[in-house]
């Protein structure tokens, strides 16, 4: 487990508010927020997100439905479009990109930790204590 692992399990849970996870992205160079963009859309795919999860991952993001991520987000494939998303390169659409693809994770995750896991699992991300921070 990486500081990265640790840092977008714990935004996707809650267990860390965005802010800090926005200071922690925006301290980043560019190469390694594309990184983590790449990285956090394995997540999701990994997650299971699929098209239905759009909606209120918007929403939890705090995107208006117009911004460039969320309209990729409704469009299409959502393992292409998420793609798109962790491809996007303006600095201010990497952070909505961020936010968008954090709350992806959050969605998919919680809907196959209730479907999968509810009976206990050896996932170490769902073993996460709350974050002092």
């Amino acid at each position: 487990m990486t500081e990265r692992d640790l840092m977008l399990n714990e935004l996707a849970q809650g267990l860390r508010p965005m802010s800090q996870g926005l200071e922690w992205f925006d301290g980043l160079g560019p190469e390694a927020q594309s990184e983590t963009l790449v990285f956090l859309r394995h997540h999701c795919v990994q997650a299971r997100a699929v098209t239905e999860d759009g909606p209120e991952s918007i929403r939890r993001a705090g995107l208006r439905p117009t911004h460039t991520p969320a309209v990729l987000l409704t469009r299409g494939r959502i393992d292409h479009q998420l793609g798109k998303i962790a491809g996007l390169t303006p600095p201010d659409e990497r952070r909505k990109a961020f936010r968008l693809l954090v709350a992806v994770l959050a969605v998919a995750d919680a809907r196959r930790r209730d479907r999968y896991c509810s009976g206990g699992c050896t996932h170490w991300w769902h073993q996460l204590p709350a974050s002092d921070g």
